[in-house]
């Protein structure tokens, strides 16, 4: 048999290897098609999390008190360490959903917590308890976030309160749905703009002259910042603009020891979005990510930790840390 000869018939037989194989994996391929797909939510935390949510709408601002299913924000598995010990914390947004979870966790890190809410005073009364039950203090600080004055205020009284600032948590955000670039009013627009993004910048603004080596600033944004969103036309521009903030900012501040990161959170069960959404797109929310389901509160809250406590992220500026439920948000 001469070389060639021989060359052909292995050729020949690994080509028949390679048709067996696929062979195979076609008749794999055809019983899993018809295999009912697998639609059950996914768990892969401490403790299994709400799949299915209500079909609710809430007046704006939103109100946690009056979801029928009650946001997750306690984690119970989550044990203190005393990361943030004799920190003080300032958090916009901190009466309910993301806010709420990040104050509880400070305070169980050791933080005291002054919380800047618009008027959702039943919320922010329950987050005040629950912050004192963790053995922090806390200050509530009813405002608007858009009014440079009230940002200025809500600094110096925590200042006075605790004595110092430590971390700032940039959370408040005002989100309404729009089919089309052209049910955007000039009013409205400005709205999310000024809340989102003037709010932020306010607020870093006040209190930097508070913050000294080894302070953090967290600011939240979001995925649609990452990937942006049909509807959320305004609110996507505001988070990507607070995206960008952050890595500018980390810069700015990089030479005073003063650590600037963002969390992007995916969806999230907080009053935000049935505040927003018709009830029906409230029933499935979350369900398009990998997860299939929404965050809970406490699934977010960890992150703010490690943002905030220098032994944990004496190393991160600048980062825009994703917690989507999906792979592949950057």
């Amino acid at each position: 048999m001469t070389s060639t000869t021989r060359d052909r018939k292995q050729a020949q037989a690994t080509a028949g290897r390679h048709r067996e194989i696929q062979r195979s994996q076609d008749e794999a391929d055809r019983q899993s098609a018809a295999k009912p797909k697998a639609s059950a939510a996914i768990q892969a935390g401490a403790r299994e999390q709400p799949a299915d949510l209500p079909a609710q709408h809430l007046d704006k601002p939103g109100v946690e008190a009056e979801l029928v299913l009650k946001p997750r924000f306690l984690a119970p598995d989550y044990m203190g360490s005393q990361k943030l010990q004799g920190k003080a914390t300032l958090i916009t947004g901190g009466d309910s959903g993301i806010g709420r979870a990040v104050a509880v966790l400070f305070a169980r890190e050791g933080a005291d917590v002054g919380i800047v809410y618009l008027d959702e005073h039943e919320d922010a009364e329950y987050t005040k308890r629950l912050v004192e039950a963790e053995g922090g203090r806390c200050l509530l600080l009813p405002g608007d976030v858009k009014d440079a004055a009230f940002c200025q205020r809500a600094v110096e009284s925590t200042v006075s309160a605790f004595g110092k600032l430590d971390v700032l948590v940039n959370n408040a955000a005002f989100q309404e749905h729009a089919a089309s670039i052209e049910d955007i009013t000039e009013e409205r627009l400005d709205e999310t703009l000024r809340t989102n993004v003037h709010g932020y910048f306010h607020m870093a603004r006040a209190a930097l002259p508070h913050l000294g080596q080894g302070a953090a600033i967290i600011n939240t944004g979001s995925v649609t910042g990452l990937e942006g969103s049909p509807q959320l036309l305004d609110y996507s521009a505001t988070k990507g603009a607070i995206h960008a903030f952050t890595k500018a900012l980390a810069q700015n501040l990089l030479p005073r020891g003063i650590r600037v990161n963002a969390v992007a959170p995916g969806p999230v069960w907080t009053p935000l979005n049935p505040a927003d959404k018709r009830a029906e797109d409230v029933a499935e929310f979350g369900k398009k990510t990998d997860m299939k389901r929404a965050a809970q509160p406490e699934e977010l809250s960890p992150a703010y930790v490690f943002l905030a406590s220098p032994v944990c992220s004496g190393y991160i500026t600048g980062i825009v840390l994703p917690v989507t439920g999906s792979v592949g948000a950057e």
